[in-house]
């Protein structure tokens, strides 16, 4: 299971960049690529809710072989208008909603699928892993999609992730049929209701939704990438590809080092202090911005890429760090029968936050630049992480030897 996530992983991150370069070459506008979050959030939401739905009432790994070939025929239309040279910004933002969608459903399936494989006992490890194995794709995808747009243009780079994800559905083909557990409910609006009102009477698990919107709504510095690499650092679109790889190497990084975690005791602790360290990390960041000189398109990195990649790598630490935690929090405390629509929940802010925050970094570049949005970002994911944990202080207490919800 951990290769074919890892590899349509990768596929995604690639093509994540690669959209993302595409439409700043077209439009040279950071608003421009912060809509491409908009357009992804809103089926993100819409079949993030209904597809966990949709999990609890259907075998799991129909579900996650369905979408997964939906995903690759949504890449093999990018190659076509990519080789054709027909891409504009309307096709590429229907494509990103299209994938988007398909997400949000095959994601919920793969996470709820985790703790029927190896039971809750293990679950921080099998979180830590898949962590590694979501940085292993961040640090590899961004990394192929500078170079592979950089060397041979964007037909290119989507077909690499075409061939990935052709393979990431052989290996997800071998897992185990998987039927829903407990009492199965027809997917639809009431299921969808159903959970969300099971959400609200759970505060810990409400809360690992809230902190993490904090980090990704108000400091997710990607979108800012293609212009720090065109205009403030250089080097283009290989820049924009290393800094997207130094927060995922900074995952790997989590992941290897992640032996400790299974051992802390104060998860909520442990989380909202990983989320202030991000926060300070990307507020850092735009200082380190701010303090550039401006370069023309095409001339040289400047130096300052390296604390910035530095920097980068610090708050991929931090997001792993608090990924593992989210996620174990999410699954112990949650029935396998509520699993697939709680699941769909976090899909919707795990995924849904840094396309918000894309379309707000990408406005806020507009006026203040890009290290001003960085540092403005980052300062406030502080102070309301903080504000939150102060006013649920319940979620500070958080045992792990005592899930409660």
């Amino acid at each position: 299971m951990w290769l074919g996530t890892s590899l349509s992983g990768i596929g995604t991150q690639l093509t994540n960049v690669a959209v993302a370069l595409q439409i700043f070459d077209l439009t040279g506008s950071n608003l421009a690529v912060g809509l491409v979050g908009l357009f992804a959030l809103v089926p993100l939401v819409t079949l993030g809710l209904y597809g966990g739905a949709l999990v609890d009432a259907y075998d799991r790994r129909k579900v996650v072989l369905v979408t997964q070939v939906g995903i690759f025929a949504a890449s093999a239309c990018l190659v076509v208008l990519s080789w054709l040279d027909l891409a504009s910004t309307g096709p590429l933002y229907a494509i990103v909603a299209i994938q988007s969608g398909l997400f949000a459903i095959n994601s919920p399936a793969r996470m709820a699928i985790v703790p029927r494989l190896i039971g809750t006992q293990l679950l921080p490890a099998a979180n830590a892993l898949s962590s590694l194995s979501f940085g292993v794709a961040m640090t590899i995808g961004p990394l192929l999609a500078g170079v592979v747009v950089a060397r041979a243009g964007y037909a290119w780079a989507y077909g690499v992730e075409s061939v990935l994800l052709v393979v990431a559905v052989l290996a997800l083909a071998g897992l185990p049929s998987l039927p829903p557990q407990g009492e199965v409910k027809r997917a639809g609006l009431s299921s969808v209701l159903e959970g969300l009102r099971y959400l609200g009477t759970r505060p810990n698990v409400r809360m690992t939704f809230l902190v993490d919107l904090s980090a990704m709504v108000f400091a997710m510095p990607r979108v800012l990438f293609p212009a720090v690499g065109a205009l403030v650092l250089g080097g283009g679109a290989t820049t924009a590809g290393i800094l997207v790889a130094g927060i995922a190497f900074g995952a790997v990084l989590g992941g290897l080092l992640s032996g400790p975690l299974g051992r802390v005791r104060w998860q909520g602790r442990a989380i909202v202090l990983a989320i202030v360290v991000w926060g300070a990390a990307v507020a850092v960041f735009g200082l380190v911005l701010a303090a550039a000189p401006g370069t023309q398109p095409g001339d040289p990195a400047h130096w300052l890429l390296w604390p910035a990649l530095a920097l980068m790598v610090v708050a991929g630490v931090a997001d792993t760090i608090s990924s593992v935690f989210r996620s174990t929090i999410l699954q112990a405390a949650t029935p396998d029968e509520m699993r697939g629509r709680l699941q769909g929940v976090f899909i919707v802010v795990v995924a849904g936050g840094p396309q918000l925050g894309m379309l707000l970094l990408g406005a806020l570049a507009g006026r203040l630049g890009e290290g001003g949005a960085a540092l403005a970002g980052g300062i406030t994911c502080m102070v309301v992480v903080l504000g939150l944990a102060a006013w649920q202080r319940g979620f500070v207490r958080y045992d792990a030897q005592d899930p409660t919800p």
